[in-house]
């Protein structure tokens, strides 16, 4: 199954000085974030990559053009240097397709103009590059097979750096609770699709505001609520965050190295979370 990866986002919020990496090139650890989202991917199987670049898109191909197999695996070095014995491998494995996709085009049309690549593909894949997380994405897969849904996402607590302030009708405040203890789910940024999600997305637009939201009043869309481990990387203390768990020896989201996986809640409640108005009628 194909996985379409969203790679021309400029990480404005996470940026320091004049570094023209886009953001799923920053790096957690000493591998870019794109990198650990693909071999998330490369865990249940999913090898064949199709990436939307936009924004700094030549260091993505670049990275990938020099890849170092040493750098994250173990090998054995002979003839003085000469000869590299990998005793394993990241990526020999995976079909990777580069799609300059525009600098500033929104996502919904990034996905139409790589739509080619997907080939005769009854379902597909599609992510941020910018998000981690340990869900188990062979389950979410079933999920969306299993119905006659035209896509789903992953549907998580919202993090818990806000706290909502509670009130009195004299607008005194009478305590505050934190954003994830919440009865509502936000969008993960995990998608998984049927190439029906295409008849709900017109050029130009949005996935999640346009296609997604005129999906959802059709009734073909799952929000597949997921309690476990997620972490996006949106600005310089995410990044952080995600630098000292890998640093520390715990990277959750790094399934390759820790292959317990949790289990989705098996019938996941309505998630009823305000959406903009589509700016057109949903079509058949």
């Amino acid at each position: 199954m194909k996985v379409v990866l969203f790679c021309g986002g400029m990480g404005m919020r996470m940026r320091s000085g004049d570094d023209p990496r886009p953001k799923p090139m920053m790096t957690v650890g000493d591998r870019p974030v794109l990198w650990h989202i693909m071999r998330y991917y490369a865990h249940f199987g999913h090898t064949e990559f199709v990436l939307c670049l936009g924004y700094g898109g030549q260091h993505v191909k670049d990275y990938f053009l020099n890849y170092q197999e040493t750098a994250s695996n173990d090998f054995v070095l002979s003839g003085g240097g000469r000869d590299v014995e990998l005793l394993s491998s990241d990526i020999s494995e995976w079909r990777i397709t580069f799609v300059d996709t525009g600098l500033t085009t929104e996502i919904g049309e990034r996905l139409r103009r790589v739509r080619r690549h997907l080939g005769d593909d009854e379902m597909f894949l599609a992510h941020y590059g910018d998000v981690l997380t340990d869900a188990p994405m062979d389950q979410l897969v079933a999920r969306l097979a299993a119905s006659d849904a035209v896509g789903s996402l992953l549907a998580i607590r919202p993090p818990g750096s806000f706290h909502v302030v509670m009130t009195d009708e004299d607008d005194r405040v009478s305590g505050f609770r934190s954003a994830e203890d919440l009865p509502l789910r936000v969008n993960g940024g995990f998608f998984v699709f049927r190439q029906g999600i295409f008849d709900y997305l017109e050029e130009g637009d949005d996935l999640v505001t346009d296609a997604c939201v005129r999906a959802a009043q059709a009734g073909r869309l799952l929000a597949i609520p997921y309690d476990g481990f997620w972490r996006p990387m949106d600005t310089l203390k995410e990044r952080a965050s995600l630098e000292a768990l890998y640093w520390s020896g715990e990277s959750p989201w790094a399934l390759w190295r820790r292959p317990a996986q949790h289990a989705v809640a098996p019938a996941p409640e309505p998630v009823d979370v305000p959406v903009p108005a589509p700016r057109l009628v949903a079509t058949t």
